[in-house]
C-alpha cells in the first residue's frame, strides 16, 4: 500500500492492543454485542458523547472471550514451540483461558471443546458439522504477525487450520482462522486491501487443503463441505468488484448504518452477521476497505453494527493497527484497556520472533 511506513516495533504492538479496544467497544459487556440494531448502537454511542469521549477501561468495558483466546494464541506462539508441540501448548493455553471467561459471553463451540493438551492427539477434536462460527477466526490474528512474510505462508495456513479445528472443526470455521491470520500479514507486508480476499482464494486456501488431506484426520467430512467457505467469499468479492484483486470497490449508495446492518445479514448464514468463520473477517475487510486510515469510520463500520461487532471488530482492528499504529486513535480508546500490558508483551515477541 503506498504511503505507509514500514512495519516497526509500533505497529505490531498497536495491532494487538488496538484489537482488544476494538473487541472491548464493540462488545460494551454484553450490551452492544447482543444488540440487534446497529442504528440503536449509534444513539446511545452519541449519549456517551462519541467515541472520542469513551475510556476504555474496567468495569464497563471488558474484553470478551475473543481477546482472551486471542492472547492464547499469541502466548503459545511466543514460546517459539513449532509442528506438534506448538499444537500442544496452543491446546493448553485454550483450556487455560477458557477459564478466564466469566462475563465475556464465550461461543458455545469453543466451550464445548473437547482438548487433552498433553496426550497424543489432545489438540484433535471430532468433526462438527455445527462448527462453523467465528470462534476460531477472532483468535488467529496473530498467527500473521509470527508468520508475516510471503514465504512464510505454508505455516502460516499450518497453524491457522490446525489452532483453528482445535474448537472449530468446520471448512467454514477453521479457514475463518486462515482469513485473519492471513489478512494480518497481508496488512503487514503492505499489500493492497483490494487484493486480500483473491489471495486467501487462490494463494491460503488451496495450501489449506493440502494440510487437511496430508494430516489424514476427518479428510472425508472436511472434502464434502469444502467449497462452502470460498462460495460466500466469492459472493462478496463479485459484489464489491474485487474478485480480480484490484478494484476499484464498488460500494451500495448509500451504505449508512442501517444499509450495513442489512448487508451484513445478507452475508451471513444465520442472519447475525459476523458469527461465522466466513463473514466475520468478510466485514472486517468491508470496514478495512470503507474506513481507510479513519478510525472512527473503522469502528462505526466495524464495532457498532447488529451483528457479532466485538468479533468483526477484533479483525478489523488488528489490521488497521498494523497498517497505521495508533494514529488518529484517541488515547483513552485504549490507555487503560483490560490486559494492555499483556498483549503489548505478546507483540515485542512476536515481532523479535519474526524479525
Amino acid at each position: 500500500m503506498d504511503g505507509l511506513e514500514a512495519v516497526t516495533v509500533e505497529h505490531y504492538k498497536a495491532g494487538m492492543v488496538l484489537s482488544g479496544a476494538g473487541d472491548a467497544l464493540g462488545y460494551r459487556g454484553g450490551t452492544w454485542e447482543f444488540n440487534y440494531v446497529g442504528p440503536d448502537i449509534h444513539q446511545e454511542l452519541q449519549k456517551l458523547g462519541g467515541l472520542k469521549k469513551i475510556t476504555v477501561r474496567l468495569p464497563e468495558w471488558p474484553v470478551s472471550d475473543d481477546t482472551v483466546l486471542h492472547l492464547a494464541t499469541a502466548e503459545a506462539l511466543i514460546t517459539g514451540k513449532t509442528e506438534e508441540k506448538l499444537l500442544d501448548e496452543v491446546a493448553f493455553c485454550y483450556v487455560k483461558g477458557m477459564k478466564d471467561m466469566t462475563g465475556r459471553a464465550p461461543g458455545n463451540t469453543t466451550a464445548s471443546s473437547r482438548l487433552k493438551p498433553g496426550q497424543k492427539g489432545g489438540h484433535r477434536v471430532p468433526y462438527n458439522s455445527r462448527g462453523a462460527g467465528c470462534g476460531a477466526a477472532m483468535r488467529a490474528m496473530c498467527i500473521g504477525l509470527r508468520y508475516p512474510n510471503p514465504d512464510q505462508l505454508p505455516s502460516l495456513v499450518f497453524v491457522a487450520v490446525e489452532t483453528g479445528r482445535m474448537t472449530h472443526h468446520h471448512p467454514i470455521g477453521f479457514l475463518g482462522s486462515v482469513a485473519s491470520a492471513l489478512f494480518a500479514s497481508y496488512a503487514i507486508q503492505r499489500r493492497p486491501l483490494e487484493s486480500w480476499g483473491l489471495g486467501l482464494l487462490e494463494e491460503a486456501c488451496p495450501i489449506a487443503l493440502k494440510v487437511i488431506i496430508d494430516s489424514g484426520f476427518s479428510v472425508e467430512e472436511n472434502l464434502k463441505d469444502w467449497d462452502s467457505f470460498s462460495k460466500h467469499w466469492k459472493r462478496y468479492l463479485d459484489l464489491r468488484g474485487i474478485s480480480d484483486g484490484k478494484g476499484p470497490v464498488t460500494w451500495p449508495d448509500p451504505y449508512g448504518v442501517a444499509e450495513r446492518d442489512e448487508a451484513y445479514k445478507s452475508f451471513s448464514l444465520s442472519g447475525w452477521g459476523g458469527s461465522c468463520g466466513h463473514d466475520a473477517p468478510m466485514i472486517a475487510l468491508d470496514a478495512l476497505l470503507g474506513a481507510g486510515s479513519d478510525w472512527e469510520e473503522l469502528m462505526n463500520r466495524a464495532a457498532f453494527h447488529g451483528g457479532d461487532n466485538d468479533s468483526t471488530a477484533v479483525i478489523a482492528c488488528c489490521c488497521w493497527g498494523l497498517l497505521y499504529g495508533t494514529k488518529g486513535v484517541p488515547e483513552c480508546n485504549y490507555s487503560k484497556l483490560e490486559y494492555r500490558d499483556r498483549l503489548e508483551r505478546c507483540a515485542e515477541k512476536l515481532y523479535t520472533l519474526s524479525h
